[in-house]
C-alpha cells in the first residue's frame, strides 16, 4: 500500500479528525499537513495519528488553528 494511502488511512480513522479538511503530502518518508483545525488538541492528534505509520520518518506539522 502506498505511503499516501496508509497515512489517509491513519487521518481517516482517527475519531479526534473525522470529517476534518486536511490535505498532507508524502515524499521519501516525510508528511506534510496542512489544513485548519479548531483546537491545538486536534493538530496535536493529527501528527500522532501518523506517527507510527510504516513508511513515515518525517513529519512536518503545518496546521493552522482557528477558534471560530
Amino acid at each position: 500500500m502506498p505511503l499516501d494511502d496508509r497515512v489517509l488511512t491513519a487521518l481517516e480513522c482517527n475519531p479526534y479528525l473525522a470529517r476534518r479538511n486536511l490535505r498532507f503530502e508524502t515524499s521519501e518518508g516525510r508528511v506534510i499537513l496542512r489544513g485548519v483545525v479548531n483546537t491545538y488538541f486536534q493538530k496535536q492528534m493529527a501528527q500522532e495519528a501518523i506517527r507510527h505509520v510504516d513508511g513515515v520518518d518525517e513529519i512536518a506539522n503545518e496546521l493552522e488553528v482557528c477558534w471560530a
